[in-house]
C-alpha cells in the first residue's frame, strides 16, 4: 500500500509541521481543525517554510508552489474520509484523543490507516476507541516535524503487520527516519528525555544551581546543543509538563518536579537566570543527577524491550541532538560508574536496579 493522500486532525504546531513535511515529499494533505484562524496560521506557516526553502536553494519556485498547494484545509471532519492515512495531532490529553478517534472511526475509509501522534500515551489504550484497531498505530513525530527527521513507529497490541509495514514505507517515502518501538509509556525517546528535563527542574528545587548553570552542565555532560531549560522554553513548559505527567504511571521517579509544575501550570517560560561559571564542586552534582536520570529510564526500557540500544542512541542523536548518546556513553563509563550514578535515584524513589545494568560495557557491543 502506497500512501499518497493523508488527513491530519489538528492544525497546531505538530499538525502543521507534519503537513509541511508530507506535502514537501509529494503527499496530498487535508488538514482539519475546528478553528479557522488556526488553519489560516498553518497555511501561512507552510507558505513561509516553502518560501525560505526557495531562498536557500533547497526547492525551485515551481516545486515550492506545488508543495504549498498540496495542503488543503477544512473545518469539516467528513472531508478527511478519502485519506489513506489519518494522523491525529491534537493536544496530549487521553480523553480528548479518545473522543477524536470515536468521531473519526466512522469517517475513515475501509482500508485507511489511523495513527496517533501521542508522545507518551499507550497506543493500545487509545486503540480501544478506534473501530478497527488492527489498522491503528502510533506515529510520533518530533518537533519541529517539518525538519526533525525522527518518527517513532509504535505497534499496539492489536496492530497488524501490514499496518506497520505501510507506516514504515510512508515514513521513508516522506524523508523520515523511523524508529520501531514497543508500546509503552514514553516509547523509546521521551522515556528518557522527559526524566532528564524533569531532573533538571529537581536540581533547581534542591538548590543545586540556576537554570542557566544547569543548561551549561547538560551541554558539557551530554554534548547537547542546548540545555533542558532552553529547549523547554522552545517547546513550552506547559507541553513538557503534560508529557511528564503522562509518564506518572511508571512510578514516583517519573512524577513532575515542583519547579516544572509551577512553570507549566502558569504557562510561563523558565527564567534562565545567571550562570556563575564553571566550578567542578558546583557542577559535578548536577552532572551526576542529569546523567543518572537519563541512564535509569534507558536501562528500564532496555529491560522492557521497548527498543534496542542502537535505536535508542539513534533517537537521542537524530531527534534530540545528543552529542553523547546514552547507551554508548554508559558503555564508555562502565558498569561501576553507571551504577554510582543511578543508584541514588533508584534508592530515593524506591526503584529496583534494572537488570540491563549488568550488560553495561557491552550494550552496543
Amino acid at each position: 500500500m502506497r500512501i499518497s493522500k493523508i488527513g491530519i486532525l489538528g492544525a497546531g504546531t505538530m499538525g502543521s509541521g507534519i503537513a509541511i513535511a508530507s506535502a514537501a515529499r509529494g503527499v496530498s494533505v487535508t488538514l482539519y481543525d475546528v478553528s479557522e484562524s488556526q488553519l489560516d496560521k498553518a497555511k501561512a506557516e507552510a507558505a513561509t517554510f516553502f518560501g525560505r526553502a526557495v531562498e536557500k536553494g533547497r526547492m525551485s519556485d515551481g516545486d515550492a508552489e506545488a508543495a504549498r498547494t498540496r495542503i488543503a484545509t477544512t473545518e469539516t471532519l467528513q472531508d478527511l474520509g478519502g485519506a489513506e492515512l489519518l494522523i491525529e495531532a491534537v493536544f496530549e490529553d487521553f480523553d480528548l484523543k479518545a473522543r477524536t478517534f470515536e468521531a473519526l472511526s466512522p469517517i475513515a475509509g475501509a482500508d485507511a490507516l489511523i495513527a496517533t501522534n501521542t508522545s507518551c500515551l499507550k497506543v493500545s489504550d487509545l486503540a480501544q476507541h478506534v473501530a478497527v484497531p488492527e489498522r491503528f498505530l502510533g506515529l510520533h513525530y518530533f518537533s519541529p516535524a517539518q525538519i526533525n527527521p525522527l518518527v517513532e513507529v509504535v505497534r499496539g497490541a492489536a496492530t497488524d503487520q501490514a499496518t506497520v509495514d505501510a507506516a514504515l514505507r510512508f515514513c521513508e517515502a516522506t524523508g523520515k527516519k523511523p524508529l520501531l518501538c514497543k508500546d509503552h509509556f514514553g516509547f523509546a525517546v521521551n522515556r528518557f528525555f522527559c526524566p532528564y528535563t524533569n531532573e533538571a527542574s529537581r536540581c533547581v528545587d534542591d538548590g543545586l544551581g540556576t537554570p542557566a548553570q544547569i543548561d551549561r552542565v547538560a551541554q558539557e555532560a551530554l554534548g547537547v546543543a542546548a540545555g533542558p531549560f532552553f529547549v523547554q522554553n522552545i517547546i513550552k513548559p506547559r507541553i513538557n509538563l503534560h508529557a511528564v505527567r503522562n509518564l506518572k504511571p511508571l512510578g514516583p521517579f517519573y512524577a513532575p518536579a515542583d519547579y516544572l509544575t509551577r512553570a507549566g501550570e502558569s504557562e510561563e517560560s523558565f527564567d534562565l537566570g545567571a550562570d556563575p561559571g564553571p566550578d567542578a564542586a558546583r557542577d559535578r552534582p548536577i552532572a551526576d543527577r542529569l546523567l543518572g536520570a537519563t541512564f535509569l529510564p534507558v536501562l528500564e526500557e532496555l529491560d522492557e524491550a521497548v527498543a534496542g540500544p542502537a535505536d535508542i542512541d539513534m533517537g537521542a542523536e537524530v531527534a534530540l541532538r545528543f552529542g553523547r548518546q546514552p547507551c554508548e556513553l554508559m558503555d564508555s563509563l562502565g558498569r561501576d560508574e553507571v551504577e554510582r550514578l543511578v543508584r541514588p535515584l533508584a534508592e530515593r524513589y524506591g526503584v529496583t536496579l534494572p537488570e540491563s545494568l549488568k550488560r553495561v560495557g557491552q550494550l552496543r557491543g
